[in-house]
């Protein structure tokens, strides 16, 4: 007999009945009914109408010409070389020679123990056992309050990491701040500007400087010599408004400690700050760039340095070197990944806005220049594209205190942190995002995040009737009698949390925590409808445990599928 679960944790249905045709194929090729070197992909999918019963596959279609046969033999020796299943009642060939297969109850019982039994464990695996991950997120320079764009960047990277983690990968979180460069210089001469009493209407103001209010409270610290912590560094204000150098260290340091409690209302935490000042200070970008040349990929034009990228694919070469003898912008970011290589991340995924895709294809070729074992296609990038922000049916442009741009603290004291994290994760990030904030204020199933969210405060407001009405639960009952859950809506919620462990691990491997967020509003939706229409708190003892018992199951899966988004599960709402 095949049991579903194995070392511990719980295969997906579709992985034990994949499992289970393997086994019926290698027996037909030792029987001569296939060859030996048959490379089945086999596919297992929902039915759309469980009258044919819950899953399907096709696979006797695609291996029919292979066996030298038609489908529905191929299907029905398949069928007959199938494993005993305690999982599987029974199995009929449909149409051309697809493969139905009927869940047992017993697959019921064993399912819903198993989430019992894991818990906050169910649905993580160990797929990337002993492999390192770095995931570098955010990233923003350290000008101004981060955007609503770094606030997507921060959901859709922390949900990746918080991913990674539950396929078993060591996930080193990281933010690289650019801290060297003309925007800087602009932040130090804007800062310098307010210091010394000039405002943004003065001919002299310098010509990209910043005019949000916060420039006007950073000058004003300054120049009280106050002293600011960011995460790895002090600076305390000299009220010298002419030492432009202290006021560049004191801004820097301010901003960085302002992201720093942005992040911490966000609930997002790094493992590793990385400056991009360092990649100079410690002579690694000339190292990089000395390797480049030494490698014969370079080349003089114009008095400027050229990399010669269409080497590896790029469209034209680029400049490396400018004529004024400063660096481009993606000579630091192949130095900043070539360290990254040498910390032993043989995976590094960069989340980024959509406006850096054009340095992907010149990093890669730099790296692959260096002649480091780096491999081709390394890093992976997962870019989002940007966010319009919605209230009152009209776009919202402007936060005074940043002064051009809507910021994630803006976002986060209008919707609170669940709502902001859920929404900027839940669409694929490639997809251009409207934040509708009256719709993430609103306690209606309109609401995605509301809607899940009440779906597991219903399971624990059962439990609280449970006791009000003086009845109790008792799990081995109730799991003992899940026979007695028969209805559609109640094998359609098994089969729908059998699908959780399989959505966390396509999730990971694809980068997209947005599967997370449509697997939930699916569940929760299913059990809003059985919720709806079938009551709980039955006078029958022993269904009345098998529902409880459901009923858990469902609001631990809601729970660890929230945890991968970064969103709480109320008990109460």
């Amino acid at each position: 007999m095949h049991d579903l679960k194995h070392n511990g944790d719980h295969t997906s249905m579709k992985q034990h009945i994949a499992d289970l045709i393997n086994t019926a194929l290698n027996t037909l090729i030792e029987d001569g009914v296939l060859p030996a070197d048959v490379q089945p992909r086999i596919m297992v999918e929902n039915t759309r109408d469980k009258a044919h019963g819950d899953f399907a596959s096709n696979i006797a279609l695609t291996l029919a010409k292979a066996a030298g046969t038609n489908p529905r033999e191929l299907s029905q020796k398949i069928c007959a070389a199938l494993p005993a299943s305690d999982n599987v009642e029974k199995t009929e060939i449909a149409g051309p020679g697809f493969i139905n297969f009927f869940v047992s109850d017993a697959s019921t019982a064993s399912l819903v123990a198993s989430i019992l039994e894991q818990k906050d464990q169910y649905g993580r695996n160990n797929d990337g056992a002993d492999r390192k991950v770095q995931v570098e997120f955010v990233s923003a320079n350290p000008t101004g309050p981060l955007h609503i764009g770094h606030g997507r960047g921060a959901a859709v990277g922390d949900c990746l990491c918080r991913l990674m983690d539950a396929n078993g990968w060591e996930v080193t979180r990281e933010f690289y701040y650019n801290d060297a460069g003309q925007q800087i210089n602009n932040l130090a001469l804007s800062v310098q500007a307010r210091c010394k009493g000039l405002t943004p209407e003065d001919p002299s103001w310098p010509a990209d400087g910043y005019r949000g209010d916060y420039i006007v409270e950073l000058a004003e610290s300054y120049m009280r010599k106050e002293t600011v912590e960011s995460a790895d560094q002090t600076f305390t204000g000299t009220g010298d408004a002419d030492d432009i150098e202290a006021i560049r260290h004191f801004a820097v340091a301010y901003l960085r400690h302002e992201q720093d409690l942005d992040l911490k209302a966000f609930a997002v935490d790094f493992d590793v700050y990385f400056l991009e000042s360092s990649l100079y200070s410690e002579g690694k970008v000339d190292a990089a760039v000395k390797t480049l040349i030494d490698n014969g990929f370079t080349y003089e034009d114009g008095g400027a340095l050229w990399l010669r990228t269409t080497d590896f694919g790029d469209d034209k070469d680029r400049v490396m070197r400018k004529t004024d003898g400063g660096y481009t912008y993606f000579v630091p970011d192949v130095a900043y990944h070539l360290d990254k290589w040498q910390r032993g991340f043989d995976t590094v995924i960069n989340e980024q806005g959509a406006d850096h895709h054009s340095t992907i294809t010149r990093v890669r070729a730099g790296l692959q220049a260096l002649q480091a074992d780096i491999p081709k296609g390394w890093p992976d990038y997962v870019l989002h594209q940007m966010v319009t922000v919605m209230k009152g049916g009209e776009e919202v442009k402007i936060s005074k205190r940043a002064g051009s741009y809507v910021t994630l603290r803006d976002l986060i004291e209008e919707v609170g942190r669940d709502a902001t994290r859920y929404f900027l994760a839940a669409r694929k990030s490639d997809s251009h995002l409207t934040f509708d904030i009256d719709l993430a204020r609103s306690e209606s199933a309109d609401n995605p995040v509301y809607y899940i969210q009440y779906a597991h405060a219903r399971v624990c407001s059962i439990f609280r009737k449970l006791a009000d009405n003086e009845l109790s639960w008792d799990e081995a009952t109730g799991v003992a009698a899940l026979g007695r859950l028969e209805l559609e809506s109640e094998k359609r919620l098994v089969i729908n949390l059998g699908r959780y462990p399989e959505v966390v691990k396509r999730a990971a491997n694809s980068r997209e925590p947005h599967q997370i967020a449509n697997y939930l509003y699916d569940l929760a939706s299913e059990f809003h409808t059985y919720y709806n229409s079938e009551k709980t708190l039955v006078e029958d003892a022993e269904l009345r445990n098998a529902r409880l018992t459901l009923a858990v199951a469902v609001r631990h899966v809601l729970a660890n599928g929230m945890d991968l988004l970064g969103v709480s599960a109320p008990e109460q709402m």
